[in-house]
């Protein structure tokens, strides 16, 4: 059913092979999308996710209360931005 697949890693754009084994994996997840990254540089990212480094923050203002507030993702036009309090309301409701 599955077949091995050869991808670009999108650090390194060394190719890589997606096993059928991985695939049958992922459908069984549930996961829709399949990997970006090859498995050193997919080793690597989750070792600086995980690092407790600083994180790059991202100016916003809340949707809610009109604050000034940083996110740890590039916000986008289509959806609200909530301070900490406010996001913590919304939460609880």
């Amino acid at each position: 059913m599955y077949q091995d697949k050869t991808l670009a890693c999108r650090d390194c754009g060394q190719e890589f092979t997606f096993t059928a084994g991985e695939q049958e994996f992922y459908a069984e997840k549930g996961f829709q999308n399949e990997p970006t990254r090859c498995m050193d540089c997919r080793h690597a990212h989750k070792a600086n996710r995980n690092s407790g480094g600083a994180r790059e923050m991202h100016d916003a203002v809340c949707a809610n209360c009109g604050a000034q507030t940083q996110v740890p993702f590039l916000p986008k036009n289509d959806r609200p931005i909530y301070c900490s309090d406010c996001f913590a309301q919304m939460r609880n409701r």
